[in-house]
């Protein structure tokens, strides 16, 4: 008596399956959990492939490859072998191997959906929180900000506590940036100088890591009329999006252009290293601030 052949899948089932395999890796490179300091390779890729903001979510754009791509492809799929697809079913569902094989890819399945569902609604719930009000008039605050460190003009590693007790005023800008950026830092230096307090540092912490590399802090720094006394500041991608969630600096990354649309945020900062008031916009209350502190 011959032992019937055991049901194999057809091309048409390996087509979905790879299908399947294609989407699953895309969503768990766009996805994934991959904790408080994400590898900069994973940074770039997320930023470059699903346009990513900085609570990690894909932007619309990337939405749409991640859902868009998948269904596209499943509805190719179902034009061309339809048929056939449906002919591997009954084969397969008609091997009890084979459905449990199914089964246990359905449970793999719903673990991952799962684990990227808590990730987009924990990420979801992060980019919405406004630790900060956005009114514009001052804000006042008392928020730990002594931890902050990255490398400065000079090459070496600065944070609010290598200035002796100082209070300082800490701006968001960047390189290549010719609207906002250049305007509120000269907000900030024209505040300094009309308070009388030359004795307050002016920090720049860069919101465009990739292109403001340490390297070229100084001539930023030369072209925004920094004194010797102020700092640029920048790092690799992962510590300064990590610094800039911290701190609550709303931004998102134009991927065809590299420019950065970011929130125009100056912190006042007293001598513990402590944000003290937070500006967005409204700047021309920065010197009675500054004046307030002596």
């Amino acid at each position: 008596m011959t032992t019937p052949r055991a049901a194999r899948p057809g091309a048409a089932s390996l087509a979905l399956l790879m299908i399947l395999v294609i989407t699953a890796a895309w969503w768990a490179l766009a996805l994934w959990p991959a904790g408080d300091v994400a590898p900069e390779w994973l940074v770039r890729t997320r930023a470059a492939c699903f346009g990513s903001v900085p609570g990690g979510l894909p932007d619309p754009g990337g939405w749409i490859l991640l859902i868009g791509e998948p269904l596209g492809m499943l509805g190719v799929l179902l034009v061309v072998w339809g048929d056939g697809l449906k002919g591997d079913f009954r084969r397969l569902q008609a091997d009890q191997r084979w459905r449990f094989a199914v089964l246990g890819l359905a449970a793999v399945m719903m673990v991952g959906v799962g684990v990227l569902g808590r990730r987009v609604v924990r990420a979801t719930a992060l980019g919405a929180a406004e630790p900060f009000e956005t009114a514009g008039a001052p804000t006042r605050v008392d928020v730990d900000a002594s931890w902050i460190t990255l490398t400065d003009q000079f090459g070496r590693r600065t944070s609010p506590a290598d200035f002796n007790g100082r209070p300082m005023l800490l701006t968001f800008a960047f390189g290549h940036c010719v609207t906002v950026c250049p305007i509120v830092v000269h907000e900030s230096l024209a505040a300094r100088r009309e308070s009388g307090r030359s004795d307050v540092p002016v920090l720049v912490v860069t919101v465009d890591p990739w292109r403001d590399t340490p390297e070229r802090l100084a001539a930023m720094a030369v072209e925004w009329g920094l004194d010797p006394g102020d700092r640029v500041l920048s790092g690799s991608v992962t510590e300064v999006e990590r610094t800039l969630d911290r701190l609550g600096i709303g931004r998102r990354r134009d991927e065809r252009t590299g420019d950065i649309e970011h929130a125009a945020t100056v912190l006042v900062l007293d001598d513990r290293g402590y944000i003290e008031w937070r500006l967005d916009g409204g700047w021309r209350r920065l010197p009675e601030l500054l004046a307030s502190r002596r």
